[in-house]
């Protein structure tokens, strides 16, 4: 006669029971735990020899608790198709309990299972029904033919209840845990892409941001003259990141393959590989060492995302599991592609910045003068340095001989940088040619300016010096002078002292209202006149005076048969390495 299961099972034990297993799953905080909880009260409960917990893992039942088993079971049913013909995938697929009773009913429904002993055996599968889904299922097996009466069936099913309450509210509790963390890492990620135009360092931080918490490695590719370069890796072991450099370079993907990241790019959609199976790899590898090179490397699943801006896929950014057991999901796709549409962004950002800095570096090249002239009596030079940002600043200078011998001199400065202060500088700079051409006198020259600004209100504020050396038949050299809101020039005398020329006019161009100052002066032979933009004598918290003192400590060491070596000097000595600011310098010496 068959034992009955339910017999030892009594009204109180089983409350008792119920009331233990109810409590242990509340603290529990992952459904491994979950697994501990309800397989061991169960097995302890029913007395049975074997008791295991699978969930559902996408298309698979996974092994998650397991208590009694032979060695080497759980290593085998660690992963098993959910389509598949066993006792624990169809009672999950029909939502309901299947119990067999002696090794005759067994066999009977799976003729090919191979079962533990060759004596009898009672198995009782369990589905766990979540709100909407199937979530996995208990399994209890007992040695011998037994009966399961309806009492200890409807206990085990209370249990089964409880486990798919707690796994349903440790799955919700991991759901909004994970949405956290995806906004938290957006938030990193678009700080990290934002901070630079520099979007190679950015593309490489954010891979690293992604390892480990969303990816054992991640793998960020563009495309350039149609092939895929590799960008950015980022992979916790250094020597697994180089086996899979060592794989792109040795056996680079094949642009017509179905799969994979040139896929992605023909079609501009996103790729999921939820289980990359072994038969994957074989149809990918070449040959045998391209084969083990993949083993080894233990691809589990992976997802990408097209780099897609503006109707252009610029690249392929791929999230890799290996060890790891995650296996991605529809809603990884989602999150990688709004990673994706964000680091698009940058890179196209990135280029057009590129692009208009190019642009303006050019512009200005072609605006400042290749060579200055040397009029006879004179020797000219000049420097500009740049402040280490890579766009073009809007500091300009130019020198202007007349044909009766009058020397034009000119420094100024357009508000901001990139192709808008760089076009502006050479609207300037052409504007004071045309008007020396026509009258070089400075409050001609100055008037103008006003006049156009005036007329044409350009967006930039710009501020110029102006300068105008005449030489009478005596000998004299005369500097007369105006300012729009420019720093004042310094004439440094041949004996190595040094003058502010004259006050800055601090109203800017456009505002000026013929009200103009012209200051006159005198150069003699072994004068220096010093003309140069604010970025060289202004620091922060610091008066004006103090920056033209330490100009005029810098000027006294100049020499004059070697001023264009000198004006280098005389920048680093003065400027601000803080500062982010261009500085044009022009000197005028008289021999």
């Amino acid at each position: 006669m068959a034992e009955r299961i339910g017999e030892p099972l009594d009204l109180a034990v089983r409350f008792r029971r119920l009331a233990a297993v109810t409590g242990e799953l509340l603290a529990a905080t992952t459904v491994a735990e979950v697994g501990e909880v309800v397989v061991g009260h169960l097995v302890d409960a029913a007395e049975a020899t074997v008791g295991s917990l699978s969930v559902v893992d996408g298309t698979d039942l996974c092994l998650v608790a397991v208590r009694g088993a032979r060695d080497g079971v759980a290593e085998r049913w660690a992963r098993y198709p959910l389509a598949g013909t066993t006792p624990a995938a169809d009672s999950v697929r029909a939502g309901r309990p299947l119990v067999f009773s002696g090794r005759a009913e067994l066999l009977a429904a799976y003729p090919s299972m191979e079962l533990a002993s060759d004596g009898d055996r009672t198995l009782v599968c369990l589905p766990l029904q979540g709100n909407a889904d199937a979530l996995g299922a208990v399994t209890l097996s007992w040695d011998g033919n037994r009966d399961v009466d309806a009492a200890g069936l409807e206990f085990f099913a209370v249990c089964a209840d409880a486990c798919a309450q707690a796994i349903t509210r440790i799955a919700a509790q991991r759901e909004v845990q994970l949405r956290e963390e995806r906004l938290q890492f957006l938030a990193d990620a678009s700080a990290e892409l934002a901070s630079s135009l520099d979007y190679e360092a950015t593309l490489n931080a954010v891979a690293r941001l992604a390892v480990p918490d969303f990816a054992d490695w991640c793998v960020i590719q563009l495309l350039v003259d149609g092939q895929l370069r590799p960008l950015a890796l980022a992979h916790p072991d250094a020597f697994t990141s180089e086996r899979i450099l060592e794989l792109q370079e040795r056996y680079p993907p094949d642009p017509d393959a179905p799969r994979g990241a040139y896929q992605v790019i023909r079609s501009g959609e996103p790729e999921l590989i939820g289980d990359i199976t072994d038969d994957m790899l074989a149809a990918a590898a070449t040959d045998a060492e391209h084969l083990q090179i993949l083993r080894d490397l233990h691809f589990r699943s992976a997802v990408s995302a097209p780099l897609r801006v503006r109707d252009r896929v610029l690249g392929v950014i791929s999230w890799v599991t290996g060890t790891s057991a995650y296996r991605y999901t529809s809603a990884d796709v989602e999150f990688l592609e709004d990673l994706a549409r964000r680091a698009a962004v940058a890179i196209d950002n990135a280029e057009l910045h590129s692009q208009l800095r190019d642009l303006a570096s050019r512009l200005q090249r072609a605006v400042l003068p290749a060579r200055l002239p040397q009029p006879d009596g004179w020797t000219v030079a000049a420097h500009y340095a740049a402040a280490g940002r890579t766009d073009a600043g809007g500091d300009f200078y130019d020198v202007v001989v007349l044909p009766d011998g009058r020397i034009a001199v000119f420094v100024g400065d357009v508000m901001g940088r990139g192709v808008e202060a760089a076009s502006t500088m050479a609207q300037m700079r052409a504007a004071i040619r045309t008007l020396i051409a026509q009258d070089p006198a400075p409050e001609e020259v100055m008037d103008g300016l006003d006049r156009m600004f005036t007329m044409f209100d350009p967006e930039q504020l710009v501020t110029v010096v102006y300068g105008l050396v005449e030489t009478a038949p005596d000998g004299t050299a005369r500097l007369r002078l105006v300012s729009a809101g420019h720093p004042s020039p310094l004439l440094r005398r041949a004996d190595g002292t040094s003058r502010v020329l004259a006050p800055s006019d601090p109203l800017l161009l456009g505002v000026g209202g013929g009200q103009r100052q012209v200051t006159e002066v005198d150069v003699g032979h072994g004068d220096i006149v010093l003309m140069f933009t604010d970025g060289l004598i202004e620091r922060r918290d610091e008066a004006l005076d103090d920056g033209e003192g330490r100009l005029a400590a810098a000027a006294a060491g100049l020499v004059a048969d070697d001023l264009a070596a000198g004006l280098p000097r005389v920048v680093d000595q003065v400027r601000d390495p803080n500062r982010d600011d261009d500085v044009a310098i022009l000197a005028l010496h008289r021999r």
